[in-house]
């Protein structure tokens, strides 16, 4: 439980968001959206010292709020000793510079403070370059106008990644170390490609789990492969992918890959840093969507992470919902069909009918065999190799038999020398 004593030396921020007319419903705030960012507080550290939605027909052309929030916002800042506002919409350089001479404390908006969580969060060494790569992609356009932003001293949110020096320098710098980073992500996209060939190969479908961040992804993946990767209960816990391999049946083993959580608002530079790692879903054979079903924004957050998998999943890919912490809600909750299945990846409940899916969807049209082939095809065994999931290979007097896992084709080929296991 956090002590009066944590919540004095955290970071306190109150946070800003603007409902206008003329915004898209992607750029507006909302009271749930408010309720989001902070959450996304909490993770990054800091502490909520109130909140503010204001309504209007467009942003100010100055102060984004308006004069007389600002000085509200300003007043409650001053009462609260809070030492930074955070945004629910996404900032200009000009706002961010008139908003910090009015507010008199940093400005950040929504992209910086999932910025600052993903600088925390990245572990591994693509992690680290995907991120400092986002950070520099955000920070470019903005170096003219972020003032007390980019001369803060020491830790603390928004300040996490690049240093100031690095921010002050000329642009020039900034945008070769950005050339650097893609370059190094390029190589990384490299090896991810000659593993996902090698996988081709072995004829293992890759499953990829996606969903909205902290719907319980993770708690899955643990569940089905014990894959001991940590599942708390706070936003964008992961974002380096972990694979597994998982026995779905006698007939199918699959790779399955956690990617890092979709959000509303994601800032296009993290969804284009990240696509090293988002690409898993570009070849992935079937999507798991897993939603958490106790969420009161559930359809909301459903309807994000539709999109993302239509912009990032090649068109066509079986997608199976999976309403986790189902054990939580009323049966009639949930919606029923063939590609939706309920479940409790923290109890187990429903992970048999979820593999049972899995096959379905991917396993109907794979035999395990055993091929008896002769001598004189001795070079079928390299094309069973090559495309099927060969399980093993003897020499015997019959011939070399060959216990596999064929697709339709290969099956077809081979039917006059097949029994079935």
């Amino acid at each position: 439980m956090e002590t009066n004593f944590e919540k004095e030396t955290q970071e306190r921020a109150v946070l800003v968001g603007l409902n206008a007319d003329v915004f898209t419903k992607a750029q507006t705030a909302t009271d749930e959206t408010l309720e989001e960012l902070e959450a996304l507080l909490e993770t990054a550290g800091g502490f909520c010292t109130g909140k503010f939605l204001q309504n209007r027909h467009a942003p100010d052309s100055h102060s984004f709020i308006g004069e007389g929030k600002a000085l509200e916002v300003k007043m409650l800042v001053e009462a609260t000793e809070s030492t930074m506002v955070i945004f629910d919409n996404e900032l200009s350089p000009g706002h961010i510079r008139a908003l910090e001479e009015i507010l008199g404390v940093t400005v950040l908006d929504r992209s910086a403070l999932i910025l600052d969580i993903f600088a925390q969060r990245a572990k591994t060494r693509e992690g680290r370059l995907q991120v400092e790569l986002a950070q520099y992609k955000y920070l470019l356009p903005r170096l003219s106008g972020m003032g007390k932003s980019l001369s803060r001293q020491g830790g603390g949110i928004g300040t996490r990644g690049p240093g100031e020096t690095k921010l002050e320098s000329d642009r020039r710098h900034i945008r070769e170390r950005i050339a650097r980073l893609q370059n190094e992500l390029e190589q990384v996209r490299h090896v991810r490609a000659v593993q996902r060939e090698r996988r081709m190969k072995n004829s293992v479908p890759v499953v990829a789990i996606v969903g909205y961040t902290n719907a319980g992804k993770s708690t899955l993946l643990n569940k089905l492969t014990d894959a001991g990767i940590p599942a708390n209960n706070r936003l964008f816990d992961t974002l380096d992918t972990t694979s597994r391999q998982l026995h779905v049946s006698d007939n199918l083993d699959v790779v399955l890959s956690d990617t890092v959580g979709f959000i509303a608002k994601l800032p296009h530079h993290l969804v284009d840093a990240f696509r090293a790692t988002l690409e898993e879903l570009e070849y992935a054979d079937l999507l798991l969507h897993v939603i958490d079903a106790a969420d009161p924004n559930r359809e909301e957050h459903i309807e994000v992470v539709d999109k993302l998998i239509a912009k990032l999943a090649k068109e066509g890919t079986k997608t199976l919902r999976c309403y986790n912490k189902a054990d939580l809600v009323s049966a009639e909750d949930i919606p029923i069909g063939e590609d939706v299945v309920k479940l409790s990846a923290k109890t187990g409940m429903g992970t048999e009918a979820l593999l049972e899916a899995i096959e379905r969807t991917l396993g109907h049209s794979r035999h395990h065999v055993k091929v008896t082939l002769p001598y004189s095809m001795g070079g079928m065994v390299d094309t069973l190799h090559s495309g099927a999931q060969v399980l093993n290979t003897e020499y015997t007097g019959e011939g070399i038999v060959v216990e596999a896992i064929l697709d339709p084709i290969l099956y077809g080929k081979l039917k006059d020398y097949i029994e079935e296991c």
